[in-house]
């Protein structure tokens, strides 16, 4: 545990389906090892997503997924819709991974939280 962040209340358990306080708690509490998916298309992705996600877009996910992460990965996705959220985590969990939470509301949840996002720039286009 990291006791910088002690004080705060231990981040409830992993679920199915994450809400984006979750999310944060967990982060906030010093013990990310996470990783978050941006199912999105690149350039929605460039143009606003959770600060620390990773492009991975829906029609890549399993082929690229299977090859960086650990099949034990807790993993938090999200794309343009709960729906295309959900079938990208259940694409993931038929392909072994057991650990994915697909964050409700995605990007624009956690950016009307208040939360960091970020925004990459795509230099030459």
């Amino acid at each position: 545990m990291n006791r910088l962040f002690s004080f705060l209340p231990k981040p409830a358990p992993m679920r199915p389906e994450s809400r984006v306080y979750d999310l944060k708690a967990r982060l906030d509490w010093g013990e990310p090892a996470l990783t978050i998916i941006d199912v999105r298309d690149r350039a929605t992705f460039n143009s606003s997503h959770v600060q620390g996600a990773i492009s991975v877009p829906v029609e890549e996910l399993v082929a690229r997924i299977t090859t960086l992460l650990e099949p034990s990965r807790d993993i938090y996705l999200y794309g343009d819709t709960d729906e295309e959220s959900t079938i990208a985590a259940e694409s993931l969990r038929h392909a072994g991974y057991q650990k994915v939470s697909i964050l409700r509301g995605g990007a624009a949840a956690w950016k009307a939280a208040g939360f960091p996002i970020e925004v990459t720039s795509v230099i030459g286009v």
